[in-house]
């Protein structure tokens, strides 16, 4: 089946072949007919089924090839990534006609957001406090709206956006045209459901395409140690045939320790979690998709945007809390058809965690493997090449300690060995002597008239070594004979004879 067999108009046909999309999924091919003629839907489906063109292909076309100015279609979804996500889909389907889209969503500037509303875009993506924020000032005005999608409903009852939801519902017309996604179908969404929808129509493609995808996606389950991860992670990102890679961290602080670790071992990792603002996290992810970054690290929250079809491997660097986070993060690799692996790292501590999951998904491995970076069977399992080691690059080589550029550049000790030695790290310690006198030395007049050239060991003392004029100073380090350079700062001469107190 094609997308023209669904009665989808030529133009989005031929935008959607320009990225290689020929073929309807399945939530697409039930969906599509029914939307198109204005049928309200509930459709249980999972992220990555490809649901956002089951209902953002009816959408765009019910609004014809020119709509008029003014919002005329709502996308409500639970998170700035996601918001983000369907609105590139649905700009993608609308490539060839004139409707304008736009996203909005908090963490980013109003100006934006505001000049594309007055500028009459007609389908307006966005999160439920944006949205209300803005309807508040009378910027967004939902009176006209004849098309609404509220989409990972439970996601947005665990968020707590139902009541946001509900006023959101009740300042758009009530013959509006309205589809309801959700992987799961709690009560609260049941009854909104049915308070805000007339008469809907139940899809279900959940089941099938989560076999889909459990067959697809192979899991490898391993009881590591918190010290020696970070080193098998390494060996798995240089397995034959790894591309885009998806790493799940529990906290913001491990995604963050993470992404530094992997790039100082010289891989190319970006990170998404909630310690960045929404510009670096829009600037990540953006990054990943193009492929200019192949390693993304990110906490449960911000992957919910992550929607990306050809990530070859997911790593649980935590085992996640339940079945439903699991299939979640697994889900992010084996999509549209494709192979994936997910490995999950199981903690001693978190046992019994794995335990619930493992009997919940029926995967019969009650034990995970113990594995480290040297275990055989890592590399065997994930078809590791032999020798492969844990760093990219060398380590960069380490200077002597107390040592700095300069000091090395000169040969030197440090300037600052001690209050005296800092106070003499001026200009004077950096002249070279005339006469041929070794490192660091500097000249310095004494009251008898005699020249001393202090070196760094006599200023660590605190106090300048004086040797004889034309002898051979005590520390060694400097020589000086009759016919030295004449002196520079000779305050006063007794012709070379013993030292006196001055008058």
């Amino acid at each position: 089946m094609t997308f023209s067999e669904l009665n989808i108009d030529q133009d989005m046909v031929d935008a959607l072949a320009a990225k290689g999309i020929i073929e309807p999924f399945p939530i697409q091919a039930q969906t599509i007919p029914l939307a198109l003629t204005g049928q309200d839907i509930i459709g249980q489906a999972k992220t990555g089924t490809g649901k956002t063109f089951g209902f953002g292909l009816p959408l765009i076309q019910r609004l014809g090839p020119d709509p008029e100015p003014g919002v005329k279609a709502l996308v409500v979804v639970p998170t700035r990534e996601l918001a983000i996500q369907v609105y590139e889909d649905l700009e993608l389907a609308a490539a060839g006609r004139p409707t304008s889209i736009a996203s909005i969503y908090g963490g980013k500037a109003y100006e934006g957001q505001i000049a594309q509303l007055k500028a009459g875009a007609q389908i307006v993506v966005g999160t439920p406090g944006r949205l209300l924020d803005l309807a508040g000032q009378r910027l967004l005005n939902l009176g006209n709206v004849q098309e609404m999608v509220l989409d990972e409903a439970d996601k947005m009852l665990d968020l707590g956006f139902l009541a946001d939801i509900e006023k959101l519902f009740a300042q758009t017309p009530a013959t509006r045209h309205t589809m309801l996604f959700s992987a799961t179908m709690p009560g609260p969404i049941v009854a909104l459901a049915r308070r805000f929808m007339t008469r809907p129509v139940h899809i279900r493609a959940s089941d099938p395409d989560e076999g889909q995808i459990q067959a697809n996606i192979k899991h490898l389950i391993y009881r590591a140690h918190s010290l020696d991860k970070d080193e098998v992670i390494s060996r798995i990102l240089q397995a034959e045939g790894r591309g885009k890679t998806v790493i799940f961290t529990r906290t913001k602080r491990a995604a963050a320790k993470l992404v530094e670790e992997l790039n100082d071992r010289g891989f190319n990792a970006a990170a998404v979690h909630g310690d960045l603002n929404q510009e670096q996290r829009e600037r990540a992810m953006a990054a990943f998709k193009a492929g200019k970054k192949d390693i993304l690290i990110a906490t449960d929250v911000a992957a919910r945007g992550i929607d990306v079809d050809d990530v070859t491997h997911v790593i649980n660097h935590t085992i996640p809390d339940d079945e439903k986070t699991y299939l979640h993060r697994a889900g992010r690799t084996g999509r549209a058809g494709k192979t994936g692996i997910a490995v999950t790292f199981v903690d001693w501590e978190d046992l019994h965690k794995w335990a619930l999951i493992n009997r919940a998904l029926e995967f019969g491995q009650p034990e995970p493997t113990e594995t480290y970076s040297s275990s055989p069977h890592l590399y065997t399992d994930l078809d590791i090449p032999q020798g492969v080691k844990g760093r990219l690059k060398p380590t960069p080589a380490v200077k002597p300690a107390g040592t700095t550029g300069s000091q090395s550049a000169r040969g030197g000790r440090s300037d600052s060995t001690g209050p005296e030695g800092g106070e003499r790290s001026g200009s004077r310690r950096r002249r070279r002597t005339r006469g041929g006198s070794g490192e660091g030395g500097a000249q310095h007049a004494t009251t008898d008239g005699v020249a001393t050239s202090t070196t760094a060991e006599g200023s660590e003392g605190g106090e300048p070594k004086a040797p004889a004029a034309g002898t051979h100073d005590g520390g060694g380090s400097q020589h000086r004979d009759g016919n030295s350079a004449p002196r520079r700062r000779r305050r006063r001469s007794r012709g070379g004879s013993p030292a006196t107190p001055a008058s």
